[in-house]
C-alpha cells in the first residue's frame, strides 16, 4: 500500500507543478510581472507548503528538532539538487539584480537563523517574530519591485498567449493543492518504507523528509526551465529557502520555542557555504552551467554521506 501511496504521491506532485507553472506564467504575463518576481513570491510560497505544514507541526508536537533540521535540510537540497538538476536540463541565466540582490539576502536570511541559534542555541518566540519581520520586508520589497517592473513595461506592445484570469487561478490553486497533497503522501509513504527497513527516526527526517518536502520545489524548478522559464525556476528556489526561513521557522519559533543543537549549527554553516559556492558560479558568467550543475549534485552527494555517518 506505502509503494502504491509513493506513486500516487508523484503523479500529483508531476502533474501539480505542470499546472502551477502555467498559472503563474500567465499571470505573470497578464501582470506585466518578471516571472523571477512570480518565482521568488507565488511559485516560492506554493512550492514551500509542505515544509510550513510538516515544520509547524512539529513545533506544535514538541518536536522542534524536525522543525530545524527540515527547513535547513530542505534549503540545502533546494539549492544543490534543484539548482544543480534544472542546470542539467538547461544552462540556468542569472540576471545581475538577483546576483546582487535576493540571492546574497537568501544568504544574509541563513547567516541570521545561525546568529540567533546560537546565541543561545534556543530559536525563542522573540528570534521568530524577528525572522516575521525580515519576512514582511522582504515582501513588501518585492511588492515594489514588481510595481517597478510594471511601469517600465506599461509600454511594451508583446503579444502574449494569456489564459483566462479564472483559468490561472484555478490551474495556480489547483496545481498548489495537488503538489501539498502528493509531497504529503510521498513523505508518509517514504517515511513508513525507512522505518521498515530499519531507518532511524532522526535520519529519516534529514534525509527522506527534507527530500520529500522539497519534492515539489524539484518537480516545479525543472517543470519551468524544460518550459523556458529559467528565472521562474531559480526565483522558485531562492524564494522558497528565503520562505522556509524567515516564515515557516518565524512561525513554529513564535508557536513553540526551539532547541537548536551543534548538529543544526553545522548544517546551517554547511547551507552558507554551499550558497557561497553556488553564487560564485553564477558570477563568472551569469549563469549555471551544466558542469557547475554536477559539482553542485556530488557536493550534495557528499553531504548526504556526511549526516549518514555522523
Amino acid at each position: 500500500m506505502d509503494y502504491l501511496l509513493l506513486v500516487i504521491g508523484f503523479v500529483l506532485l508531476i502533474k501539480g507543478a505542470d499546472f502551477f507553472v502555467d498559472g503563474s506564467s500567465s499571470i505573470a504575463k497578464r501582470l506585466r510581472v518578471p516571472s523571477i518576481i512570480i518565482g521568488l513570491t507565488i511559485v516560492a510560497m506554493g512550492t514551500s507548503l509542505p515544509e510550513c505544514a510538516v515544520s509547524i507541526s512539529a513545533a506544535l508536537s514538541g518536536n522542534t528538532g524536525v522543525a530545524v533540521g527540515n527547513a535547513v535540510g530542505s534549503n540545502i537540497f533546494n539549492l544543490m539538487v534543484v539548482c544543480g538538476m534544472c542546470a542539467l536540463f538547461c544552462p540556468l541565466t542569472v540576471s545581475r539584480s538577483t546576483l546582487t540582490g535576493e540571492f546574497p539576502f537568501s544568504v544574509f536570511v541563513a547567516l541570521l537563523l545561525m546568529v540567533l541559534g546560537w546565541i543561545s542555541m534556543t530559536l525563542g518566540r522573540i528570534d521568530g517574530v524577528i525572522l516575521l519581520v525580515f519576512f514582511a520586508g522582504f515582501l513588501f520589497w518585492m511588492i515594489r519591485s514588481a510595481q517597478k517592473a510594471r511601469s517600465e513595461s506599461a509600454s511594451d506592445e508583446d503579444e502574449y498567449e494569456i489564459r483566462p484570469i479564472w483559468q490561472c487561478v484555478f490551474y495556480i490553486v489547483g496545481g498548489a493543492a495537488a503538489i501539498a497533497g502528493g509531497g504529503q503522501l510521498v513523505v508518509n509513504a517514504a517515511s513508513a518504507i525507512a522505518r521498515f527497513f530499519g531507518m532511524s527516526q532522526n535520519l529519516i527526517g534529514l534525509t527522506i523528509v527534507a527530500f520529500g518536502t522539497s519534492l515539489p520545489e524539484l518537480v516545479t524548478s525543472i517543470v519551468a526551465a524544460r518550459k523556458h522559464e529559467v528565472d521562474m525556476a531559480l526565483g522558485n528556489v531562492i524564494g522558497s529557502n528565503i520562505f522556509n526561513i524567515l516564515f515557516v521557522l518565524g512561525i513554529s519559533a513564535a508557536l513553540h520555542p526551539m532547541v537548536f543543537q551543534m548538529e543544526n549549527i553545522i548544517d546551517i554553516i554547511v547551507l552558507v557555504v554551499m550558497s557561497a559556492i553556488v553564487l560564485c558560479f553564477a558570477w563568472t558568467k551569469q549563469k549555471l552551467v551544466r558542469w557547475e550543475g554536477a559539482v553542485m549534485l556530488a557536493m550534495y552527494a557528499g553531504y548526504v554521506v556526511y549526516i549518514c555517518l555522523r
